[in-house]
């Protein structure tokens, strides 16, 4: 239990506005919450949210610790009352998750706390799974990123040995994940495999495709295979053998075939057609292709996961 007077310039506020003022890590709907369970207290004796505050009033405030942090990257998890997760799988290790179209996985210049981790990790800590104050070192963190504008399976670690074994299983390529995609036209061939050069220009985070070794340049290995063709759209199923930033977006696209929605490598002109501000990508299977001891994790070898549903298929190749 902590206590806060009520100093001079505060008096006349209406409790529930000095409280979120005094803590805003504590989300508005856990601070009426705690309001309605006695949980903030004025003088001793049960408040009301809207009572208006004297000067010299003590509140006792039965609340964790952490919400009486000042508010940093880190810990913006806390303000989250109900995170949101589409959970594909989970156990005491890990979670594999949908991330939707258009949400960040992590903080950047536009987000800083609407983000993929930071519902994880409020998720966890309501769960009381998971606490900043119990760990030295360690926090819940994603093994792999997808862009913001792409949907699909991003697994998050709950213990520093699975990031370990998950990070060395990605690096080795012992995981396979397959994408869906739809393009505007059709690659030829219908099937292959495509080697290039992927150079990334940090400034406009962009990047350009090179058919022969170029300085500073990454191998970017791209199979793909053609699912279906509706008029100018094909869907498609692409497996990346690199990992490299943007690298379906911008292979397809020197294939001659951009994918539909895409801003920044697509057509401008078709997307508008279609309506589609959102590159037609997503992340939908994940298999656990182990072929070297997985430790703690021994037990998803050979597993495979799979969203329900990819919106962009249903819409343009449902039936």
């Amino acid at each position: 239990m902590r206590e806060l007077t009520v100093g001079k310039n505060d008096a006349g506020q209406r409790l529930d506005r000095f409280v979120s003022k005094s803590l805003p890590l504590l989300p508005p709907a856990l601070l009426q919450k705690y309001i309605r369970l006695k949980r903030i207290k004025v003088n001793g004796a049960r408040a009301q949210r809207d009572q208006r505050l004297q000067q010299g009033d003590v509140l006792q405030l039965y609340i964790n610790d952490e919400f009486f942090d000042q508010p940093r990257e880190e810990n913006m998890f806390l303000t989250l009352f109900k995170p949101t997760l589409d959970i594909v799988y989970e156990d005491e290790n890990l979670m594999l998750l949908n991330k939707r179209p258009g949400l960040v996985v992590h903080a950047d210049e536009t987000e800083k706390v609407n983000t993929l981790i930071n519902h994880i990790q409020a998720y966890l800590y309501q769960k009381k799974e998971w606490n900043p104050r119990w760990e030295n070192a360690f926090t819940p963190a994603l093994c792999n990123r997808i862009d913001r504008n792409t949907g699909g399976i991003v697994i998050a670690a709950k213990n520093a040995e699975t990031l370990r074994i998950i990070n060395e299983k990605i690096r080795d390529r012992e995981i396979d994940k397959r994408y869906l995609c739809i393009t505007l036209g059709a690659p030829k061939p219908a099937a292959g495999e495509v080697e290039c050069w992927l150079l990334k220009d940090e400034k406009k985070k962009q990047v350009a495709v090179y058919h022969r070794p170029i300085p500073g340049g990454k191998t970017a290995v791209t199979r793909y295979r053609t699912l279906q063709r509706r008029g100018e759209l094909s869907l498609l199923e692409v497996e990346l053998l690199t990992g490299r930033t943007h690298q379906i977006r911008a292979t397809m696209a020197d294939l001659g075939c951009p994918l539909l929605g895409d801003g920044k490598y697509g057509n401008g002109e078709k997307n508008r057609k279609y309506a589609e501000t959102r590159q037609a990508l997503y992340s939908y299977q994940l298999t656990f292709d182990f072929s070297t001891d997985a430790g703690i994790l021994e037990y998803l070898r050979g597993r495979s996961f799979q969203v329900e549903e990819v919106p962009f298929r249903t819409k343009y190749f449902g039936d």
